[in-house]
């Protein structure tokens, strides 16, 4: 169980924020714009909830916003420390569910013609900021494993991320009635 008693903590007033292991890194640092990006998407779905939506994409949702949380403690938890057995990790059947999810959500959509255009319903639009920001989450993990070569990520994270985007996209069609309502794009419509 996690207990939070202080919230202001004034730890981060130099420009540095705690990893789980007590390690500091600059705000600005990859990994932390990549946890940090997370916590962003979690806040876009969150907006996606108050909307009103088919029961097993409201529960899906529910789902995902809590692995989110697992995510940021699996980006901000070195593996093998010693705080290892008490640290939620993303694993190979979170993503599973995901793709599973997807699968069956495309599956139900009409085929596309174009691409599709941010937009349609109001909880498509969220959804499509929700994918683009967990896209940044993506490319800022990718950017951190890369600037830390010296310390081991769970491969499974950005497994989840690329999934979860792909994921955002196909919830959205789904919101526009099941693709229907899709806004595509038109080549050239402005020429």
């Amino acid at each position: 169980m996690v207990r939070l008693d202080r919230i202001i903590t004034r730890s981060g007033d130099g420009g540095t924020t705690s990893l789980s292991d007590g390690s500091r890194l600059p705000k600005h640092h990859p990994l932390i714009a990549a946890i940090g990006a997370v916590d962003e998407a979690n806040t876009v779905l969150g907006m996606v909830r108050i909307e009103v939506l088919p029961e097993v994409l409201a529960e899906e949702l529910a789902r995902v916003q809590n692995d989110c949380f697992d995510l940021g403690s699996d980006l901000a938890t070195p593996p093998g420390g010693p705080y290892e057995a008490k640290i939620a990790r993303i694993t190979a059947a979170q993503v599973l569910r995901l793709e599973t999810a997807a699968e069956r959500a495309n599956a139900a959509l009409v085929p596309l013609t174009s691409f599709v255009l941010p937009g349609g319903s109001r909880s498509a639009a969220w959804l499509h900021l929700a994918r683009t920001t967990v896209r940044r989450a993506e490319r800022d993990l990718s950017a951190a494993i890369a600037a830390l070569p010296e310390r081991a990520f769970n491969p499974e994270c950005l497994r989840y991320l690329n999934r979860l985007s792909d994921l955002c996209f196909i919830w959205s069609r789904q919101c526009n009635d099941d693709g229907k309502q899709d806004v595509l794009w038109v080549p050239g419509r402005n020429g």
